[in-house]
């Protein structure tokens, strides 16, 4: 099960990725002189893309096998039968193993996805604090 960023989140990087873009392109054909610094721009623009498209393909959180995943360029992986505390604070998920924790921030997630999570966590026979 693939839960999704909030569409807001997604937005952005795309906006943010075309302003950039269109910004270097302007800079590009109606500058006569570039410096090797407005190609900066384009870098900008493309790591914004690249955000939004990676997020709307994978998404957030990825549950399955019994593993919940955080998806990303240094994404986290928890077995959810090793879990034996969950924190809810601040909006956020803290999920507790022997050997390490892994926090789910809940304002990326929409109200029904987090209402998703929150049923798949509270399946498991853990402690809440």
């Amino acid at each position: 099960m693939k839960l999704d960023y909030q569409k807001k989140q997604l937005r952005f990087n795309l906006i943010f990725g075309t302003i950039w873009l269109g910004y270097f392109f302007f800079k590009l054909f109606y500058n006569n002189t570039m410096h090797w610094l407005d190609y900066g721009w384009a870098v900008i623009a493309i790591s914004y893309l690249s955000m939004y498209f990676y997020q709307k393909k994978y998404g957030y959180v990825t549950i399955s096998n019994n593993e919940l995943t955080l998806n990303g360029p240094f994404g986290k992986k928890i077995n959810l039968d090793k879990v034996y505390q969950i924190k809810k604070f601040a909006g956020d998920y803290i999920l507790v193993t022997p050997k390490k924790k892994v926090s789910i921030n809940g304002a990326l997630l929409s109200k029904n996805q987090l209402n998703i999570l929150e049923s798949e966590l509270k399946k498991l026979k853990t402690e809440w604090l």
